[in-house]
């Protein structure tokens, strides 16, 4: 017979024995064995030891590189307030200059307008002290054109109405208060 049976017309298959190495060592068992000798083998050499302390160095890691990122974030917090109290401190700084400006221009167009006022009245005054000067002066004049007019006048009537026995008397006679003085 073959090595497939045959039985009642249908095949039945048979087992064949697996391959074992050193009469009970399969391939499965051969697969774990290899493992348990490699995990073995990274156990005596300290692997998972060192795989630790290398993550627990990585982890120290990051923590300092969070610790550092903490402190940098908090130093650009305290900058940006810093910067934003001299930006508000710039307006205030800014406003009170429009203002004072504003004071002083205000206080500029004042005393402008005040010297305006006070040369322009200054001017006035000179002008009308100036016209008086000038109308006594006229005064002046037209009463000495009037007093030297009036002196030939007198002299030509004295001329024609006295003649020198007259002005004798006339001059004995002024001598006469003039002493009695």
């Amino acid at each position: 017979m073959s090595e497939a049976q045959t039985h009642a017309g249908t095949e039945v298959p048979t087992h064949e024995a697996e391959a074992t190495a050193f009469g009970f060592l399969t391939a499965p068992m051969a697969i774990a064995l290899a493992m348990i000798v490699v995990f073995a083998i990274l156990v005596w050499k300290k692997v998972p030891g060192a795989i630790g302390r290398a993550l627990d160095d990585k982890i120290k890691l990051i923590r300092d590189q969070l610790t550092e990122a903490e402190s940098l974030r908090k130093e650009a917090e305290a900058l940006k307030a810093e910067y934003e109290a001299k930006a508000k401190s710039a307006d205030k700084d800014r406003e009170a200059l429009l203002d004072r400006a504003k004071h002083e221009a205000d206080e500029i167009v004042a005393k402008a307008k005040t010297d305006a006022e006070a040369l322009i009245e200054r001017r006035t005054r000179m002008a009308e002290d100036k016209i008086a000067a000038e109308e006594r002066a006229a005064i002046d004049q037209l009463r000495a054109a009037a007093a030297d007019a009036a002196t030939k006048a007198a002299a030509k009537l004295i001329a024609e109405r006295h003649d020198s026995a007259t002005d004798e008397k006339l001059v004995n006679q002024a001598i006469g208060e003039i002493a009695t003085r």
